[in-house]
Order: structure tokens, then C-alpha cells, then sequence
């Protein structure tokens, strides 16, 4: 199978943004780096595409103009072990970007993410429905997701 790698388009901030995501997440580098060359459109010399990898997962930055921006219509789902780990994540990508519900937040280039815990497709799909109503009810009126107060909800403590 060929391999997939996610190509995040950029008017100009593709290798500040490899950087700040390589800076956020471990195991994380910097593959490579190509230029506009004489040919254009883009003065020569101007960073084209960044090849990253963060924890082993390819990315592509392609500073390709202001044509196209972010929405929400594609995001990258962070699945963290344990709230340190969500308080770490968000803390980092929300920071000169904004929150959003339920886990959602946009950070300062405009890309959004989804920092989540791991074992909650488990906990709002729980075969108890009024226990998975509860956790859900419990995540729609959270930002920052916050695993105590989501299963105190479903628990009902």
C-alpha cells in the first residue's frame, strides 16, 4: 500500500509551523526542506514544503499561498493517556489560537485539533445509554476535556 501523508497547505508559515509541531510533540523532527527555485510563482529562495515527521507520522507543509485556509472540516485527533497529558497538549496548541468545544481548539495557524482521552469512543458508547447520555452531556458543555469531571458525570457521583 502507498504510503499517506497529510499535506497541511500554508500561505507562507509552513516551516514555523513544522517547527512549533515538532517543538510540541516528542520523537518529533524535521525531514526536509525544499525551495522555490527561478521558476516560481514564489520568489526564489522561499521555502516551498517542509517534510516533518511528529512521533513517526509524515506531514507535509506547503507554503502555497493565501488561497486556502483551515476550517474545521479536517482536524488532527491528539489521544492522550491521562489529563496531564491533555492539560500538556492543549496548553501548547490552543496557545495564540482559540478554544473550541468539546475537546476542539484552533491553534495559531488556523489548523484544528482534537485533544482527547483515550477510551472515549468506549465511554459514549457504553452499553448503559443512560451512562453514555450522561458522559456525552458531561463533554458538550466542556472545552478542555477534563476525564474526573466526565466520569463523575457518567457515574453519577
Amino acid at each position: 500500500m502507498p504510503q499517506i501523508t497529510p499535506n497541511l497547505w500554508f500561505d507562507t508559515q509552513g516551516k514555523e509551523a513544522a517547527e512549533f509541531y515538532c517543538s510540541v510533540f516528542p520523537n518529533s523532527e524535521i525531514k526536509n526542506v525544499t525551495y522555490y527555485n527561478e521558476a516560481g510563482p514564489r520568489p526564489a529562495g522561499t521555502v516551498l514544503t517542509v517534510e516533518f515527521a511528529l512521533d513517526g507520522q509524515e506531514y507535509t507543509a506547503i507554503n502555497g499561498g493565501p488561497q486556502f485556509t483551515f476550517d474545521e472540516a479536517i482536524s488532527l485527533m491528539v489521544v492522550c493517556a491521562d489529563q496531564d497529558e491533555i492539560d500538556y497538549y492543549w496548553t501548547k496548541l490552543s496557545e495564540g489560537g482559540e478554544e473550541g468545544p468539546c475537546g476542539w481548539l484552533k491553534d495559531k495557524y488556523g489548523l484544528s485539533w482534537q485533544v482527547a482521552p483515550g477510551g472515549m469512543t468506549e465511554l459514549l458508547n457504553d452499553p448503559d445509554q443512560e451512562r453514555a447520555a450522561r458522559a456525552m452531556k458531561a463533554m458538550l458543555g466542556m472545552k478542555k476535556i477534563d476525564i474526573a469531571a466526565l466520569q463523575a458525570a457518567a457515574d453519577q457521583v
